[in-house]
């Protein structure tokens, strides 16, 4: 089971809940730094315990403080701890400054980064701990500070970040100029959303969590909205089925794909939605594809479609549509996407489908639209790279223009749907081939075809569909293909 809470916070959320606990739970906040540094002193001792030369990097603020403690504690462990600051102790305020007293009357030194460059190369740590920048950081790192996360980030020493990577937006998940590259960071109280999407997985590394004994009150002063999808949510959605259930109880996805020479996509998303438990499943594609389809997969009902018109028998027997894997943008798709955006049945939208509905927007809440950052780009009139500088934003976006559901994939895929969010940790960069939107497509279709919700039906098909890819990527990540992925799912929807 995945032990890390679900709640995730912006940085203002978690500037209150640290005033909570405070100022509302009684708990003084040097006690309350003390905590956070011997947290991460634990997480240090538990994923380097050889690690007998630590250099920590402080900053001027309480995430400085941490590290003083932390340096502290390492000394008195009989460790090699050494500090190298941005800033003298005489400058520090507050809990911070109490901190570094505490450092140097334990007989630590500080070494200023600005008079000793050259230090973090000639110590020559096991670990060097990075506690320069908190969750508070907004703007570009510049000048010295980028200057140490850069030597920082050089070296072949192990890297522990405290709360968050310096250099990483808590917000929105990116890399302001430069961050630390982490391999373990130890996060308090509360988990930051940007640890989990935009380039946050790739700076944050192993995650550790403390939550520092602040009571639940604390927590209940301070609504979250938004949640990590976990393995629980799934087993909630997929309960064991009835002893006597038959196909009739599992809803049918129509797949509508497949224009000449794109079969392919069309099939994946078929035996997605097969694979994820929908009851039955058709496939409405090109004349030329049907036959070989239905040979390559028997349990899909494969119907050759030239013109709109005949999709009208098969969308009155469907419940849910999956529009887009293969369809393409020319006359045939069009057409298929026309005759779809006229059905009042729940529908699914990937690929060429998306295209289209950026050239013809609409609102409709009956809708799930799973675009990757290059197609949210069309969608809102951008492109990918102002996607990626704000995920959230841009989640909301798409919510607000096209209604339903929007799934914004990647690293840390958002899903945004009336008040709620959710985000989906689970994946691998593996996934970066042809194909895995489709199975995504056809997960989500046939989870809503079984009757749950579209907000959880995106939820959990796209935790499914990370966590299929984990599985699959067993042997290795490169080279992994999206039909791998339909054995493992076929195993985590029955939880």
């Amino acid at each position: 089971m995945d032990s890390l809470p679900q709640n995730l916070y912006t940085a203002a959320q978690m500037q209150r809940l640290d005033r909570a606990a405070i100022a509302g739970a009684g708990i003084d906040g040097y006690e309350l730094m003390c905590r956070a540094g011997s947290a991460a002193f634990a997480a240090l001792r538990q994923h380097w315990p050889r690690g007998g030369r630590v250099l920590v990097c402080c900053g001027k603020g309480n995430n400085g403080g941490d590290g003083y403690v932390i340096a502290r504690l390492a000394q008195e462990a009989g460790l090699q701890a050494r500090v190298l600051a941005m800033a003298p102790p005489d400058e520090l305020s507050g809990d911070a400054a109490r901190a570094a007293a505490d450092w140097e009357r334990a007989g630590g030194t500080v070494i200023l980064w600005h008079e000793n460059a050259g230090y973090l190369a000639a110590f020559a740590p096991d670990v060097v701990v990075d506690a320069l920048f908190g969750t508070g950081l907004e703007r570009e790192v510049e000048g010295r500070w980028r200057e140490l996360i850069e030597t920082v980030n050089a070296g072949d020493w192990a890297r522990l970040a405290v709360d968050i990577p310096s250099g990483l937006s808590a917000d929105s998940g990116c890399a302001l100029g430069v961050a630390v590259r982490a391999d373990v960071t130890a996060t308090f109280i509360g988990l930051k959303r940007g640890l989990f999407t935009a380039d946050g997985p790739r700076f944050t590394g192993q995650l550790v969590f403390d939550d520092l004994a602040v009571p639940p009150s604390v927590y209940e002063s301070e609504p979250c909205i938004l949640q990590r999808v976990s393995d629980r949510d799934v087993a909630v959605a997929l309960p064991p089925r009835p002893r006597n259930a038959h196909k009739g109880h599992f809803g049918h996805v129509l797949v509508i794909g497949g224009a000449p020479g794109m079969s392919g996509a069309a099939r994946m998303a078929g035996e997605a939605a097969q694979r994820s438990g929908a009851g039955l499943v058709s496939v409405a594609t090109a004349p030329a594809h049907a036959a070989m389809l239905n040979a390559g997969r028997p349990e899909l009902m494969c119907a050759g479609v030239s013109h709109a018109r005949e999709l009208a028998p098969l969308l009155a027997r469907a419940t849910v549509v999956a529009v887009g894997p293969g369809l393409g943008q020319g006359e045939w798709g069009r057409a298929m996407w026309a005759a779809v955006a006229e059905t009042r049945l729940p529908v699914v939208m990937d690929a060429d489908a998306l295209n289209l509905l950026a050239n013809n927007p609409d609102h409709n809440d009956r809708r799930v639209i799973t675009p990757h950052p290059g197609e949210a780009g069309r969608l809102l009139g951008s492109d990918s790279a102002a996607i990626n500088s704000d995920r959230f934003a841009a989640v909301d976006e798409l919510l607000t223009r096209y209604g339903g559901v929007a799934v914004l994939k990647g690293a840390g895929t958002l899903i945004a749907g009336g008040a709620r969010q959710a985000l989906v940790d689970r994946g691998n960069p593996g996934m970066a081939s042809g194909g895995m939107g489709d199975v995504l497509t056809g997960v989500i279709a046939g989870l809503l075809a079984q009757g749950l919700s579209p907000f959880d039906a995106a939820g959990v098909g796209v935790w499914l569909h990370g966590r299929a890819a984990e599985l699959a990527a067993e042997r290795g990540e490169r080279g992994l293909l999206a039909c791998d992925l339909l054995a493992p799912l076929q195993q985590l929807v029955n939880p």
